[in-house]
């Protein structure tokens, strides 16, 4: 396979105009800590890089309405940063839990968002049937291996799994994403990045291919502040979640004023458990009350024969998740 061009650019200007220029054959690098295996293994084949890594979006900043990471800044640099730490840990704990300290140094919030799954067809060294690979192509693991696969959300064309954790914390906290393209710019909620695979696996996000993610703004609140995220791997580090818990809670007394709850490792994106949060509301943050409420969470999942554990493994890892905030005295009751 030929080796792509290269490019640097130095300022967004620059960059959309390399995008506009060489249109879907260009790929945008930074950290490059996913890409240049994508490139590797064959499954991206750009015919250019546009290196976006001096662009001045690596800085964090705070004002009184919530937290600004631009998308060049590191995952370690935002989860070391104090107001991060401080305001929204379950976006600094999600940062922490993820890959290694080497790649958290080189890879950015941007490119973290956007890398692509894990899941083991679309990875393969030989090429199997993979419709985020090659469209049209089928579905390897609908008849193979399926432990790590999506329980929910996905469909017959593909039952890949999203492996951001940074993703699930940023969805639990309302996030939005701030982009640039030659239309001008734009802010969309996080929640409305990740595309469901339906029939058209092999686009996984609503960007257009000259648009650039700029910065995450994540609103600050009081169940921001109290906040945590809970990861469930098969070894202890440098592994993507089986499945992964982002909560955040706010009590007023005793009760339940604001909860907020994604899931990771059981979709093909950060998975919202909107109907729980609706049953907590106004009631006390028990093991009772937290258990009668997730006990339908996700019953519309469809999982495949050996990945069905997923569902209440997701259930009690949202309810741990939950009272240790709470016996952490992170939530007062």
């Amino acid at each position: 396979m030929p080796e792509p061009g290269y490019l640097r650019v130095a300022d967004t200007a620059a960059a959309l105009a390399a995008l506009t220029r060489y249109g879907p054959s260009a790929r945008l690098i930074a950290g490059g800590t996913d890409l240049v295996n994508l490139i590797k293994e064959g499954i991206e084949r750009p015919d250019v890089l546009v290196d976006i890594g001096r662009l001045p979006l690596d800085t964090v900043r705070a004002d009184g309405d919530g937290l600004w990471i631009g998308a060049l800044t590191t995952m370690s640099a935002a989860a070391g940063h104090p107001e991060l730490r401080s305001g929204y840990p379950a976006v600094a704990e999600a940062l922490e839990l993820s890959a290694s300290p080497q790649i958290r140094n080189a890879a950015t919030i941007g490119g973290n968002l956007l890398q692509r799954t894990r899941c083991p067809y679309f990875r393969a060294e030989t090429k199997l049937p993979c419709n985020k690979r090659q469209p049209g192509s089928g579905c390897a693991a609908s008849a193979g291996h399926d432990r790590t696969l999506a329980v929910i959300g996905g469909s017959d064309a593909c039952r890949a799994c999203h492996p951001s954790d940074l993703a699930v914390a940023l969805v639990a906290l309302d996030a939005e994403l701030t982009t640039e393209s030659p239309r001008g710019g734009r802010t969309l909620p996080l929640a409305r990045l990740y595309l469901l695979p339906g029939d058209a696996p092999e686009r996984e996000t609503v960007l257009e291919p000259d648009e650039i993610i700029v910065a995450v703004r994540v609103p600050s609140s009081p169940a921001a502040a109290r906040s945590g995220y809970l990861k469930v791997r098969e070894r202890a580090s440098y592994e993507f979640a089986l499945v992964s818990a982002a909560v955040a809670v706010e009590t007023d007394g005793a009760l339940i004023r604001d909860v907020r709850i994604a899931l990771g490792g059981v979709a093909p994106r950060p998975w919202r458990l909107y109907e729980v949060e609706r049953r907590l509301v106004g009631r006390e943050l028990t093991e009772p009350v937290v258990r009668e409420a997730l006990t339908s969470a996700l019953d519309e999942a469809r999982p495949l024969k050996s990945n069905g554990f997923k569902i209440e493994l997701a259930r009690r890892s949202t309810r741990r998740a939950l009272l240790e905030l709470r016996d952490r005295g992170v939530v007062r009751t």
